[in-house]
């Protein structure tokens, strides 16, 4: 684990190469991470194998930095995302949904050809 290889992108500038928080993303991580009382966590934004449609997303609070890592910073709110994610992460904007119908964080990405029904993972 090192820092040397970490890029910084400020949010506003990481356009298509990047990954963007949205506003009320940005605000609901806030909230999370003033819940948890520990100010040395990020946002960890990672594609796996699996799911129905072969890749799916991961979002959770990482105290890690890992080599090739890209840091992002939205709103206060520190974004990672690895080195093998970066690519098919590229322009897709995570958002947080507070409705009737629906309460969480969505990804809209560019780079996927299909997703499942469920938005949980993509190809």
């Amino acid at each position: 684990m090192s820092v040397q290889d970490t890029t910084t992108i400020d949010g506003g500038a990481a356009g298509v190469t990047g990954v963007v928080l949205s506003d009320p993303a940005a605000a609901k991580v806030k909230g999370l991470l003033d819940q948890e009382g520990r100010d040395d966590l990020r946002l960890r934004i990672a594609v796996q194998p699996g799911g129905c449609s072969g890749l799916r997303y991961q979002l959770f609070f990482d105290e890690r930095f890992l080599d090739g890592d890209q840091t992002y910073e939205f709103g206060g709110v520190e974004v990672i995302v690895d080195r093998m994610s970066g690519p098919y992460l590229g322009g897709a904007t995570i958002d947080f949904v507070d409705s009737i119908e629906k309460q969480g964080f969505t990804i809209d990405n560019p780079n996927a050809g299909s997703s499942c029904a469920c938005g949980d993972s993509f190809s």
